[in-house]
């Protein structure tokens, strides 16, 4: 059974959570708080392999109760906030002080609230597993290593760097985007599974902490070297080649592996537009987005790499592209940025 601790200021949200859990089967609900300051307690007192943590509370805040479950008893969090772009800011903060993920809260009405019912389940039975090695990799408050810088003067290749992530992402890309370096010669996509709002802030977050310029993808828009182009959550991104010049193409569409948007999407259309050209990375998730775009990629000459299990929140998308045979180098979530770099001069020097 896993065990969990439910926090959240409203008694209405508190009871709907419980049921949800309760009705998992694996699951068991071992005690609620209504404010932060007895969500340390009842961690301390309870040691939960899970606490579910709302934001906004009264008493103590669910970041500043966060802080000190990270100090006192590293525990797998799982941030429960509202869609709001501010309450985003405010989960994007919780990410960087040590929550593992999140599930968006719908407007606590009890059908809104069965909405997220299997995403809230599933995320659980996901953050659970979490290894103590990762929590402190997480908890780490600096990345490791400085930028890593290529020698790839006078590149003349097209080529491009396709990233996919999910559980445990945002975490993940802030170990790998900040040490890439403003000259690379390639665009970097990133396709991160993540609902409406909450991929802004990601790109802000990244971009305030990095060299290369990051941002949120638009329709249409013309595809520079240098630059991280996120995908939209809640929808799917391509891109496209025509007259010698690549776009981005951001559409909705049906779930595809039933996440939106989705690493194979992406996969497939980098594969048409560069070719042997890409280099491939797959990082912490659960399910198996991604492996078949990195089987493409790989299949058409691309490099591909996988972030190992010893370093990945939850190993389920790199797992499922390994298993594929998809993937030629598996490393440390610390050396995927060194790794990327080497695959880019590979690709520019012909060798």
């Amino acid at each position: 059974m896993t065990r969990v601790l439910v926090v959240d200021d409203s008694a209405f949200v508190r009871l709907a959570v419980t049921e949800i859990l309760r009705e998992a089967g694996d699951i068991e609900v071992v005690g609620t708080a209504k404010n932060g300051k007895e969500a340390v307690e009842k961690t301390l007192e309870l040691e939960p392999d899970v606490v579910i943590l709302d934001v906004k509370m009264p008493v103590m805040d669910g970041l500043t109760a966060l802080k000190h479950i990270m100090e006192k008893k590293p525990t797998p969090v799982l941030m429960f906030s509202s869609y709001t772009k501010e309450d985003a800011k405010e989960t994007f903060e919780a990410l960087k002080l040590g929550a593992v993920d999140f599930v968006p809260k719908p407007d606590g009405v009890l059908i809104d609230i069965s909405k997220v019912a299997d995403e809230l389940i599933k995320k659980v039975r996901a953050v659970a597993t979490v290894p103590s090695n990762v929590l402190r990799l997480q908890n780490l408050k600096k990345f490791r290593g400085g930028v890593v810088k290529g020698n790839w003067r006078g590149c003349n290749v097209e080529l491009c760097v396709l990233i996919g992530s999910s559980t445990g992402g945002p975490s993940a890309l802030e170990q790998i985007i900040p040490r890439l370096p403003s000259d690379i010669p390639a665009p970097i996509f990133v396709v991160q599974h993540m609902p409406p709002n909450f991929t802004q802030q990601l790109a802000e977050r990244l971009n305030s902490i990095s060299e290369l310029e990051v941002k949120e993808a638009e329709n249409n828009e013309r595809v520079r070297k240098g630059v991280v182009y996120i995908a939209p959550g809640g929808r799917h991104m391509k891109v496209r080649r025509a007259l010698g010049i690549v776009r981005i193409k951001v559409f909705d569409g049906e779930p595809v592996n039933a996440v939106k948007p989705s690493v194979d999407v992406t996969a497939e259309s980098v594969v048409e537009a560069y070719g042997s050209n890409v280099v491939g990375v797959i990082l912490t998730g659960m399910g198996n987005d991604g492996a078949m775009g990195m089987k493409l990629i790989k299949s058409a000459g691309g490099m591909t790499i996988a972030c190992s299990e010893d370093t990945c929140v939850v190993f389920g998308m790199p797992k499922a592209a390994i298993d594929l045979g998809a993937v030629d180098v598996v490393k440390p979530l610390y050396e995927i940025a060194e790794q990327i770099v080497k695959f880019v001069e590979v690709i520019c020097n012909g060798s």
